[in-house]
């Protein structure tokens, strides 16, 4: 046998044998424990899901799984830790898929391809947007808020520059005539007290982590980013009927782990996530908080992230939000 073709048949050989063991570990993963990685600091509603499902998903997957807050630079510090993670499943990002897609469009410079570096799970729940105003603003619908707006001073509450909710509200800005400043926080819990106290008038955010200070009494609620009213709180007009046609935004809580991880070990997980999510007591306990189970496959999943890669690089472009 010639030297090419001893090497040839060896290398063939060394292939079929990674194949198999890759195939082999893939069929008993996992073996220990994962790891879900929240991008935002903790009483968000990534952070509200994830704690939600990881006992469930500890049991259909047989192992522990343990909730880790990464927070820091709108999320990105986290989905970075992910994205140069090793590709074997064990380390998930949980968060909003929405918010990731728009990093590409508002920084200048990342230390990772969203969508080169990481690939989708599955998304699991989504949470529109709540347009809520401190008790003391004398405003009870857009209209009344946009009028109040053009002759007083008010600050508007974002989790982060260039986040989700800071885009829905520039668009909702722009559309509506609206004026107001905005005020960048680092997380959507310390956004939700400010405003609670008054350091802020006006605020947009998840309904998952917002509604309970509606339902106290501490926030007052002016309209929901939805194209249909929200059965929970159905007597809110959506922002849509209050005379911005087609308006909708809100948080998209999706699972991606980093590009390379195996098939089959991504189709577990998503067979995983997708049962856990789907748990009688989860799903009743979200929907009682104004959040919907959504679920996707990864395939859609990843098509998903780039139509919102594409649907908000043209608000950032518009707004001339740019950072370092």
């Amino acid at each position: 046998m010639s030297m090419i073709r001893r090497t040839a048949v060896v290398a063939g050989f060394a292939l079929l044998a990674t194949a198999s063991a890759f195939a082999q570990n893939a069929a008993e993963w996992p073996t220990k424990t994962l790891r879900i990685i929240v991008p935002y600091p903790p009483g968000g509603s990534s952070d509200i899901i994830a704690r939600s499902i990881s006992q469930v998903l500890s049991e259909a997957l047989k192992q522990s799984v343990i909730v880790e807050n990464k927070a820091g630079a709108n999320g990105n510090l986290g989905a970075d830790l992910v994205a140069k993670a090793e590709p074997d499943g064990y380390t998930m990002l949980l968060c909003d898929v929405g918010a990731l897609a728009i990093s590409p469009s508002v920084y200048t410079k990342l230390s990772f391809d969203p969508s080169k570096d990481l690939r989708g799970v599955t998304m699991l729940a989504y949470s529109p947007h709540l347009l809520v105003v401190h008790p003391s603003v004398p405003a009870n619908n857009l209209k009344e808020l946009v009028a109040y707006s053009k002759k007083n001073d008010v600050n508007f509450a974002v989790t982060a520059t260039g986040s989700a909710p800071h885009l829905a509200g520039v668009a909702l800005e722009r559309a509506s005539g609206a004026r107001w400043q905005y005020i960048p926080y680092k997380g959507g819990v310390t956004a939700i007290q400010d405003t609670v106290a008054g350091q802020t008038q006006i605020l947009m955010n998840g309904m998952l982590a917002t509604l309970p200070q509606v339902q106290n009494g501490k926030l007052k609620v002016l309209g929901v980013s939805k194209a249909t009213r929200m059965p929970l709180i159905g007597d809110v007009p959506t922002i849509a009927e209050q005379g911005v046609p087609g308006y909708e935004s809100g948080t998209w809580q999706g699972v991606l782990v980093p590009r390379g991880t195996p098939e089959a070990v991504v189709q577990k997980l998503n067979k995983a996530l997708i049962t856990a999510i789907r748990a009688p007591e989860i799903r009743s306990r979200l929907a009682g908080q104004g959040a919907e189970v959504v679920t996707m496959t990864p395939a859609e999943q990843d098509q998903f992230f780039a139509k919102e890669r594409a649907r908000w690089a043209s608000v950032v472009s518009a707004a001339k939000i740019k950072l370092d």
